[in-house]
């Protein structure tokens, strides 16, 4: 196979040869034991201008079967959320056509499907409590009527206008009031998305816990469960014991996923994450695994993929949607490596060359001889000796 001269993290570069397991990709039924969605990328038409400001435009035919891929390897599926740019390049109206397209797919195999729901669409800006409601419904209408589970994002426009806790409240407890069907709830945090420092009116998210669980427990006929994206396990966990009896706590921690999955005597997380969208074939495995009772097979496949997962969402992490774009590429679920708002350019080419290194360590690599031939023409365009 061929040998690349990758760029180091440290300077300089080395040479690379693949030696990890081919990704297995044939299809799995969905876990049975732990609900498992993968937060999904969206694919940039190559041929549009999609830069920065500019309204996206899509590769439709890659961005759905890429969502099939997921559903192949016995994934749900998480759309319109953070991991396909929300806020970061994909508008409403595109996010819009994204929820109905991935819905009528989802409804033509019959796989689990949720989709982002926020308050990031075109108009007046958002100055009061009452316009943030109206931006969700019009954004929940547009879910529901898709057929997909709604997941409440964290809203930018609630953390700006919001004074203290109970605006937080009022807000998520009208919006459950109209969900036609239990939502997810999103707690995104500061890593992921700096605008939300300070998220349900606590600057600390530990004093956050107590007042999320009690507004879980007001609501929690509405409520199917609440993704926690605040990579800290302890705090994770904490809050899982104290949801009622039948809400989930999906992990959205991409650091310590293995383990707060597979849980301990007092209960398991289940998963939203950004990762298995990078690592679905792993994942779905591991999973199954897991289903079977084979805690040892779980995480020695699992673990493996760690050190990819840390780097992917390694700071600044709000730029963990490029590393997924690439590995896609790398992986042939797309074309070329392009990302609506030109955010392709946001991580250093040593970074992605790291990520072709952990990918293969973690056996999340279709096809070697692709991935490496791919990656050797990024090189070349980019000017560096092969």
């Amino acid at each position: 196979m061929t040998e690349l001269m990758l760029p180091s993290p440290e300077g300089g570069t080395a040479p690379f040869t693949p030696t990890g397991p081919r990704a297995e990709t044939t299809a799995l039924s969905p876990a049975r034991t732990r609900v498992a969605y993968a937060a999904a990328h969206v694919v940039a038409d190559p041929t549009a201008v999609n830069a920065p400001g500019e309204p996206a435009r899509l590769d439709w035919d890659a961005t759905l079967a890429f969502r099939h891929h997921l559903w192949d390897q016995g994934l749900g599926v998480a759309d319109a959320m953070d991991t396909a740019q929300r806020g970061m390049g994909l508008d409403w109206p595109a996010t819009a056509e994204l929820i109905r397209r991935s819905g009528a797919e989802a409804a033509g195999r019959g796989a689990a499907l949720a989709c982002g729901v926020g308050t990031d669409q075109p108009g007046p800006s958002r100055r009061s409590l009452e316009s943030v409601v109206q931006a969700y419904v019009e954004q929940l209408d547009t879910v529901q009527d898709a057929g997909a589970a709604p997941v409440l994002m964290a809203s930018r426009a609630l953390a700006a206008v919001a004074q203290a806790p109970d605006d937080y409240t009022k807000v998520y407890a009208s919006l459950l009031e109209r969900a036609e069907r239990p939502v997810i709830l999103h707690w995104l945090g500061e890593a992921f998305d700096p605008a939300l420092a300070g998220y349900w009116g606590y600057r600390d998210p530990a004093e956050a816990i107590e007042p999320v669980a009690e507004l879980i427990a007001d609501h929690a006929a509405s409520v199917e469960g609440i993704k926690v994206s605040l990579l800290d396990a302890d705090l994770e966990v904490r809050l899982r014991r104290l949801l009622p009896e039948g809400v989930r706590l999906y992990t959205g921690d991409d650091f310590h996923y293995p383990e707060l999955i597979q849980g301990d005597e007092h209960g398991h997380s289940d998963a939203l994450l950004g990762v298995f969208a990078a690592i679905a074939p792993v994942a779905g495995r591991a999973l199954a695994a897991l289903d079977g009772g084979d805690t040892a097979r779980y995480r020695e496949l699992m673990d493996a993929t760690v050190p990819l997962a840390r780097h992917l969402f390694s700071a600044p992490t709000f730029y963990y949607k490029t590393g997924i774009t690439f590995l896609a590429w790398l992986n042939g679920h797309q074309k070329g490596f392009h990302m609506v708002g030109g955010l392709h350019s946001a991580r250093s080419l040593p970074h992605l060359a790291q990520i072709l290194r952990l990918a293969d360590r973690a056996g999340a690599l279709n096809d070697p001889d692709l991935a490496m031939e791919r990656m050797g023409s990024l090189l070349r365009v980019s000017g560096v000796d092969r």
